[in-house]
């Protein structure tokens, strides 16, 4: 039987992608456990419990039914990323390999009875609508999905492309609040970049078989943007539910000469794997920040895992979400087939990040940080004291020596610092956007959000802020920008 191998990116079950993290396994040729007679007599049991709840059971059920929750609750009852899946929703999660569906663009598990975000995924309607990592989904339209499967749920939330769903959200410190989303046609770009002030800024959305490749014409296309001054890469993996282990290991080569990237360790120790670094270091060891927060799980643990070990980059953000495991899918033809935990990954130094995660080397919480004014009368400066020297290298000077552009830019100090005032000669403070005055003691509203749903802004991400600093003090350690070809 031809197994796939799901890298336990689908953390339980995914709105918008759960199948292009599978990847062909060779068959196992182990001779299966032997039953005892223990085991017939147990199944025994089970046929005659069967049998009288589909005749005792006060409404009629039918045996697909029965077999299907029973297969599900043995699957369920080992680890929350094993569960079974019907004809139905294995097709389903075929269908998703086309990249292509009615979604919300969410990764969700299942924790106490509810449905736990992961994850949002980039440019879905989950992350336009500010939705984040750790959320806990209680009510689809209205509905508790206390009592549900994580199966019943995620087909809840799936449906035709610009249909509606209210999505009830529990988060930390506030309280249960509503969001309206509209089913959209989900399709990933897994890899963005850009050059910001000569530091390459590359951000991996998910891992899947087209990753490596736009990984590798990011980094070409950053190269040539910085016409040979490139000073480093941040590599964000922050929202990174995760995805194919190929994928890991060839994104972990593009950064490595050699070494291993990651291993796995089955139940028997026959099956331990290693993946080592193949290829050669792309940017020829530049500086690298990799971002994570606790959103970067699976895959991208691998990742920022094997580049820490091996000291090829500093780690940046908050804890990861610490999942080790790697799920197996096996059909069972016609019916439909099990998603299975089937092993254990670590990383190169030997640990096991399962339920522990991966802690950054530099802990930066996601933060909003403002400027604070300072009248121009009160920044202190050498020319400002009375007889200063002045700098005889600079051009433009009055025949005064007073330097044109300075007093061109305290008349604009000037101008910010009046107000336009009311009849009574009364200062007016600034209107808002829309012209209106916030109303007494009101504070003029904001998008807390910001942060969490423009990650690559440095103007309003913090986390990729410090990165960038952090890139441009490293290059002027080495004493100048690094020549790349």
């Amino acid at each position: 039987m031809i197994r796939k191998v799901l890298l336990s990116a689908g953390l339980g079950a995914s709105l918008a992608l759960s199948v292009p993290f599978l990847a062909l396994a060779a068959d196992k040729n182990a001779a299966p456990a032997a039953n005892s007679p223990e085991t017939y007599r147990l199944l025994g049991l089970f046929g005659d419990v069967l049998e009288r709840v589909r005749n005792d059971y006060v409404e009629p059920v039918t045996d697909d039914q029965l077999i299907e929750a029973a297969l599900n609750g043995m699957l369920t009852s080992l680890d929350p990323h094993s569960n079974y899946m019907n004809a139905k929703n294995f097709k389903d999660m075929q269908v998703q390999i086309k990249g292509e569906f009615g979604g919300l663009g969410i990764e969700v598990t299942m924790d106490n009875g509810f449905v736990k975000v992961i994850s949002p995924i980039d440019d879905t309607p989950a992350a336009r609508a500010g939705i984040r990592p750790n959320d806990y989904i209680t009510h689809l339209d209205g509905e508790p999905v206390q009592g549900m499967t994580l199966n019943d749920a995620v087909e809840k939330m799936r449906g035709p492309v610009n249909t509606d769903i209210k999505v009830t959200l529990r988060r930390e410190g506030q309280a249960p609040f509503d969001v309206t989303l509209t089913r959209a046609v989900v399709k990933i770009q897994t890899v963005r970049a850009k050059l910001v002030d000569n530091v390459g800024y590359i951000r991996l959305s998910q891992f899947v078989e087209s990753t490596d490749v736009g990984l590798k014409k990011a980094i070409d296309q950053v190269k040539k943007d910085a016409n040979g001054h490139l000073q480093g890469i941040v590599l964000d993996l922050r929202n990174n539910p995760g995805g194919l282990l190929d994928q890991a290991v060839a994104v972990s080569s593009d950064f490595l000469d050699h070494g291993e990237v990651v291993s796995t360790r089955s139940r028997r120790p026959e099956d331990t794997q290693r993946y080592d670094a193949h290829g050669k270091d792309l940017i020829d060891g530049l500086p690298m920040v990799v971002l994570i927060n606790d959103g970067s799980a699976s895959a991208s643990e691998i990742v920022a895992g094997a580049l820490q070990d091996h000291r090829r980059a500093i780690l940046l953000g908050t804890k990861s979400f610490g999942k080790g495991s790697v799920q197996t899918i096996m059909p069972f033809p016609p019916y439909g087939a099990i998603r299975l935990t089937t092993a254990r990954y670590y990383t190169p130094s030997g640990r096991s990040i399962q339920a522990l995660g991966i802690e950054p080397d530099i802990k930066v919480q996601q933060s909003k940080v403002e400027a604070l004014d300072q009248p121009a009368t009160q920044v202190r400066s050498e020319a400002s004291l009375k007889g200063a020297l002045k700098n005889d290298t600079l051009k433009g000077k009055a025949k005064d020596g007073k330097d044109k552009d300075k007093d061109k830019d305290k008349d604009k100090d000037k101008d910010k610092e009046s107000k336009p005032a009311d009849d009574k000669g009364t200062p007016q403070a600034d209107a808002g956007k829309d012209g209106a005055k916030p109303a007494e003691g009101e504070k003029p509203a904001e998008n807390p959000l910001d942060a969490f749903t423009h990650f690559g802004d440095p103007s309003i991400d913090y986390q990729l802020a410090r990165a960038i600093d952090l890139m441009h003090g490293l290059s002027l350690y080495k004493g100048v920008a690094a020549k790349t070809n």
